[in-house]
């Protein structure tokens, strides 16, 4: 019972196994370095409030380097007995410099400690996962600088549609990322409070001063209710959220990587470093770190799903249930920083076959719709041309040809609309070049874009 920091209303002993099942220490112990920082800014401000000494402050901060060093060294063997990352801080450093290390819990809760512990492990790996998404978001738009004459087929229902630049393919990503960082920048800037000062849920009675230990800290300021305070998980509800969100797109992209390095497509080649071989035919190439990627989405749906069910049906404030919050968010910090960093890696080495993508562009009667378009301008109106070109499609696949191998006999077959200048409109470079406006796929919006996209990068790299 010796052990048990709470042990004084107690007289009998906990159960092994109770103890063992209600142990967090096994997956805590990557807090221990917030749960340091927390501590010394909290007996920092204990001292200067004087609701302790200065000496015993400082003497509580000292101790707490000492802890840090050994963690760092491997010196210090967690207990089980002692529950959580906390109270075997405490209990070594009550270990190491008598009795002043109970000061430190004055005006604190665990309660209060862990949501500090947290935030301040969050906010640090939110930083590392904005600085991977700048690499992702940079590795693509470099991919689409570099493939500026890069003509690929774009797809609906996975059919060909119309023809497009690669670029603009790329950039599309760089759309669905930098939406991904706005959401998490938004975030960061929504949780980075301080709950400390909450107490178990109702506050505390002692002097203290919340934010200066915000400003210690490098919060923006402090919570406004205590209950909340100590209740609250909706930062770990929102990365899990934006996390899924991240990792959708991340499957989609890897979803196209997996079809377009298949042999049937062959529009890309994948470094030999992202992929493996089989056991038993000696050919393959597969695409083992997209179809990873593809299959962890799913790890971390599950973990948004397990937040939300772990808080739907919680009373205020504090409830044991909200320690299985870590390590969901946990798994999914480990998961989203994987992700973003091979696939970064992944997409910067990739090989574009521009030939392949081209051949692939100008089947499927892809220039469709420019001949309806050219009708249009001719005067007809829009459902009549399209009328018009259904019927030019047909008379191609009757007859195994594309539309510009058409003759301009044939085109009149189907308008008297049509004239010589129809081959103009009809190239794949004529189809992707005519979609000049903002978002378009023709080379000066694309270019347009790559250069804003740049400029927001900058952008956002000064105000880190």
């Amino acid at each position: 019972m010796s052990q048990k920091l709470w042990g004084g209303r107690f007289t009998q002993p906990t159960d092994k196994f109770v103890e063992e099942f209600t142990a967090s220490i096994g997956f805590e112990q990557r807090l221990a370095e917030y749960d340091i920082r927390g501590s010394q800014a909290h007996a920092e401000m204990l001292g200067r409030q004087g609701i302790i000494s200065t000496e015993d402050a400082q003497q509580i901060i000292d101790g707490l380097d000492a802890i840090r060093v050994d963690i760092e060294a491997g010196r210090i063997e967690f207990s089980v007995a002692l529950e959580d990352i906390h109270m075997n801080v405490e209990a070594r450093l009550t270990e190491r410099i008598g009795a002043v290390g109970g000061r430190l819990h004055t005006g604190r809760s665990r309660n209060d400690q862990v949501a500090v512990d947290v935030r301040l492990y969050l906010r640090d790996e939110i930083d590392t996962v904005l600085d991977y998404l700048d690499k992702l978001e940079d590795a693509l738009l470099t991919q689409a600088e570099n493939h500026l004459d890069v003509i690929m087929p774009g797809y609906t229902h996975l059919q060909t549609a119309q023809p497009v630049l690669y670029a603009h393919h790329m950039l599309a990503y760089r759309e669905m990322i930098a939406r991904d960082r706005s959401r998490l920048v938004d975030l960061r800037r929504r949780f980075n409070v301080l709950p400390l000062g909450a107490g178990a849920l109702a506050g505390t009675t002692f002097p203290i001063d919340r934010e200066w230990v915000a400003q210690k800290l490098g919060f923006d300021g402090v919570t406004r209710n205590s209950l909340d305070s100590v209740s609250d998980r909706d930062f770990a509800i929102e990365f899990c959220s934006f996390s899924s969100i991240l990792m959708m797109h991340l499957s989609r992209l890897a979803e196209e990587l997996i079809l377009w390095s298949s042999a049937d497509f062959h529009f890309i080649d994948l470094s030999d470093a992202f992929c493996t071989g089989s056991s038993i035919m000696p050919q393959k190439k597969n695409p083992d770190v997209p179809e990873l990627v593809r299959g962890k989405t799913g790890r971390v749906y599950g973990n948004l799903m397990a937040l939300l069910t772990l808080m739907k049906s919680l009373p205020l404030a504090y409830n044991k249930d909200m320690q299985e919050d870590k390590e969901p968010l946990f798994d999914t910090i480990d998961t989203v920083k994987g992700s973003l960093k091979i696939f970064a890696d992944m997409i910067a080495e990739m090989r574009v076959n521009a030939g392949t993508m081209r051949i692939a562009a100008a089947r499927g009667f892809s220039t469709a719709t420019d001949v309806a378009d050219y009708c249009v301008r001719k005067g007809l109106p829009f459902r009549q041309a399209h009328e018009v070109v259904g019927k030019t499609v047909r008379y191609c696949v009757e007859t195994g040809k594309d539309i510009p191998e058409l003759s301009l006999e044939e085109f009149r077959t189907f308008s008297e609309l049509i004239e010589a200048d129809i081959y103009d409109y009809v190239t794949l470079e004529a189809s992707v070049n005519a979609r000049k406006a903002t978002g378009g796929t023709a080379r000066e919006a694309v270019e347009r874009e790559i250069a804003r996209a740049r400029g927001q990068r900058q952008e956002n790299s000064s105000c880190v």
